[in-house]
């Protein structure tokens, strides 16, 4: 059993931050759950403190999850990670890495950038562009640029009079004064979480949409199911996550017509569609993935 300490930063008594403590506990014989909010930094001395816990201590970080909700704040909190980084202290994944992905508009720029095929999408603060936009593109998903599982998204139709489309628009831009917008696609009732591990691909899983709801997310009732991917949407994956260098991450991809689309690249990747999709234990993996790296 290994003698290195590795703390887990999530949501403790969340599945996922507990699973993968579980994992770390069971290989190195060492536990430790921290939530962001417990942190604190002395910008004096560079050192971070969990209550009385000082993170030198440690030999590595494991980031699950940031915050409950995705916000401004969420930087915040990965700056300080940036602080262990200067202690010596490995951070899965990378600091700079993270505060790239949990923004969504700096993580479309980057994988615009990278020649990703994605949705047609506009980013305003103008809400006669955006009324203009949902004319243009007849059905439009407004994505906040903090959330996740799409917490905070509308779609709004142009099937709508004029008046109440500037209405919801309004509505929108009041929480989100950066207007996040995309054309909404057909996904034929499902997407894909392709999970790579270390830069490699482990598999990939369907979310599959059940009732009418215009998301295939499980808030929204989707399911998890085995997916096996053609090679160029596995190639398109990688080619997406490359551009990123996480240790653990998920891709989210759809088929269209035109070809295969990528919405993102998760920031944290999720444990449980690797699990209950394809039956890969994720949180055992990267707990090996981890130790292995911290022992070289």
């Amino acid at each position: 059993m290994s003698k290195i300490k590795i703390a887990v930063i999530g949501i403790p008594g969340k599945w996922s931050t507990e699973v993968l403590a579980d994992a770390i506990e069971a290989k190195t014989g060492f536990r430790l759950v921290l939530d962001m909010n417990q942190i604190t930094a002395n910008l004096v001395t560079g050192h971070l403190w969990a209550g009385d816990i000082n993170l030198d201590s440690l030999d590595g970080i494991i980031v699950k999850k940031i915050s409950q909700d995705y916000s401004a704040n969420s930087l915040d909190r990965v700056e300080l990670l940036r602080l262990a980084e200067q202690q010596g202290i490995r951070v899965f994944s990378k600091a700079d890495t993270i505060i790239r992905m949990i923004d969504r508009l700096s993580c479309t720029v980057t994988l615009r950038n990278g020649g990703i095929p994605m949705p047609d999408t506009w980013v305003t603060e103008d809400p006669s562009v955006a009324l203009s936009v949902v004319k243009e593109f007849g059905e439009a998903v407004f994505k906040p640029l903090y959330s996740t599982k799409a917490r905070g998204m509308c779609l709004i139709s142009s099937a709508q009079s004029e008046a109440e489309i500037i209405k919801q628009i309004e509505v929108f831009k009041a929480e989100n004064p950066m207007m996040y917008i995309q054309k909404k696609i057909d996904l034929q009732g499902q997407d894909y979480g392709m999970v790579f591990l270390g830069g490699k691909y482990l598999g990939s899983y369907a979310r599959v949409s059940q009732g009418e709801a215009w998301d295939t997310t499980i808030n929204s009732g989707g399911k998890y199911a085995a997916f096996e991917p053609k090679q160029n949407i596995i190639g398109l994956a990688q080619k997406a996550q490359d551009l990123f260098g996480m240790d653990f991450t998920t891709v989210d991809v759809a088929e269209t017509k035109e070809g295969p689309v990528v919405f993102e690249v998760s920031a944290f990747g999720g444990f449980k569609g690797a699990l209950e999709g394809i039956g890969i234990n994720a949180a055992e993996l990267y707990a090996d993935y981890v130790i292995a790296e911290l022992l070289e």
